[in-house]
């Protein structure tokens, strides 16, 4: 073999493992795609699932108000099929059990005032009667608003709140709440027969001084289409970049090996070795 064959065999060998990636990188790459394209399909199953439960949701907000599920089939209450029913009950209030739970609201940073309701069977429901600022926390402050007699509440269910807030458990031993823990509140309180959800009650079962009712904020956050598209704009960056890298390194070198053996520059490579070679006499 000639030593130009030699060298150019040399050069393309070179060139062809510069262009090839190492094997455990490629595989890392291809499982990183599958996984990309994995991602984004499971986001878009995710956006579709929000938007069918946002839609039941705003229904159950919406729809007239119902009586609560009977006391035999609250085992079986759960978010998914029952939590912001709109709902309605009658009974009276246990204002001497009512329990403080800190919120932050469009109102400001006070607390939910949550109060047994004893109803006529015998059973309790929590109801949350809506916010008070810090500085009508204490019962003193609004008993004016607080009815003596028979009421008839309307308002959403809402699903137990168990074991505290983010970052922040409840200390009942000391009466801080920062959650509204069913379970907890009615042990707290010696509670007996009680339902184990709560209602937030609407705006128009409030009483003259009584908490602001009717805050309850429904809003689910939907950014899975953005998250999707992320997943699928970082997989369509990486397959480009393995295109790149495999299919444009069997351009290169196919192109190198044409040239070498006829391109244009093969002649003058001969005769520039040609011309640089020295033959001494024998």
């Amino acid at each position: 073999m000639s030593e130009l064959g030699t060298v150019t065999n040399m050069a393309s060998g070179a060139r062809g493992k510069a262009a090839r990636p190492s094997l455990w990188l490629t595989v890392l790459s291809l499982t990183a795609l599958v996984l990309l394209v994995a991602l984004g399909i499971w986001q878009i199953e995710r956006r579709a699932w929000k938007l069918a439960l946002i839609d039941r949701v705003e229904q159950r907000v919406h729809a007239p108000a119902q009586p609560i599920p009977s006391s035999a089939s609250w085992p079986a209450v759960n978010a998914a099929n029952d939590e912001y029913r709109h709902v309605s009950l009658k009974g009276r209030f246990l204002h001497d059990r009512e329990t403080l739970v800190q919120a932050v609201t469009e109102e400001g940073p006070g607390f939910w005032v949550l109060t047994p309701l004893q109803r006529d069977d015998g059973t309790q429901v929590l109801i949350n009667r809506g916010f008070v600022p810090s500085e009508r926390r204490e019962a003193s402050t609004r008993r004016d608003g607080n009815p003596d007699g028979r009421v008839e509440i309307t308002g959403l269910l809402r699903v137990t709140e168990p074991k505290g807030g983010f970052l922040r458990n409840n200390v009942p031993q000391h009466n801080r709440w920062y959650s509204r823990d069913v379970a907890a509140i009615a042990t707290a309180r010696g509670l007996h027969d009680v339902a184990p959800f709560f209602v937030d009650a609407d705006a128009g079962s409030q009483s003259a001084g009584g908490p602001i009712g009717g805050l309850t904020v429904v809003r689910f956050p939907n950014n899975h289409l953005i998250y999707a598209l992320t997943w699928f704009a970082l997989a369509f960056m990486l397959a480009g970049r393995l295109f790149v890298q495999f299919g444009g390194g069997l351009f290169r070198r196919e192109r190198f090996v044409h040239e070498s053996d006829g391109g244009p520059d093969a002649a003058t490579r001969r005769t520039g070795s040609n011309a640089g070679t020295i033959v001494e006499p024998t």
